[in-house]
């Protein structure tokens, strides 16, 4: 399972938006970790990083979740303004209560960053799809879901920037430039 899980990941790290025309994210109003509709709208205007995990995950989704607790940490030292998007690839399993504790190993600031989740298996691989160019899939001999680990910036506009390898582990410096370039500092 380990294999085909970096096997995939290697092949979707390769569709990397860097270089490409933005593509523009299309709306969506999912729920959060503490049970509020929160989508598109609320991102309007603002330049944001998002990424795919889910709470049960036994590989990627830990080390994902604290680079992007890293990340958030370093940003907001910097007074960079930024929103953290994580949405959950397993809706069945990860409910706003399960995200909010999950979230809480790794930071208790949670006032830019929401965990997405209140949707349909189906609707969330055909999001990851269509809107991030990545794969999805929870095969039915396993509690795992297969997904990409790439970290994604949009900007202001709900276009999608760039992608970045989640194994930066705390080398930021160019996701790092990339937000400066889109909040213009």
């Amino acid at each position: 399972m380990i294999l085909v899980m970096v096997l995939i990941s290697g092949v979707l790290s390769a569709c990397n938006f860097n270089g490409n025309e933005p593509y523009q994210m299309k709306s969506f109003t999912f729920t959060n970790q503490h049970g509020q509709d929160f989508g598109v709208e609320d991102l309007k205007g603002k330049v944001w990083i998002a990424d795919f995990i889910f709470t049960s995950c036994e590989t990627v989704c830990p080390p994902m979740t604290a680079n992007m607790a890293a990340l958030q940490k370093k940003l907001k030292s910097e007074d960079i303004p930024v929103e953290f998007v994580s949405i959950s690839v397993d809706p069945s399993v990860d409910t706003p209560e399960k995200l909010h504790e999950f979230m809480l190993k790794f930071t208790e600031d949670d006032s830019n960053w929401n965990m997405l989740t209140g949707y349909s298996q189906q609707e969330i691989e055909k999001f990851a799809r269509e809107e991030f160019q990545t794969l999805i899939q929870k095969p039915e001999s396993s509690d795992q879901v297969i997904h990409g680990t790439n970290f994604y910036l949009i900007n202001q506009n709900g276009e999608i920037i760039n992608d970045y390898s989640f194994t930066l582990g705390d080398d930021f410096k160019e996701i790092i430039a990339d937000v400066k370039k889109q909040t213009k500092l």
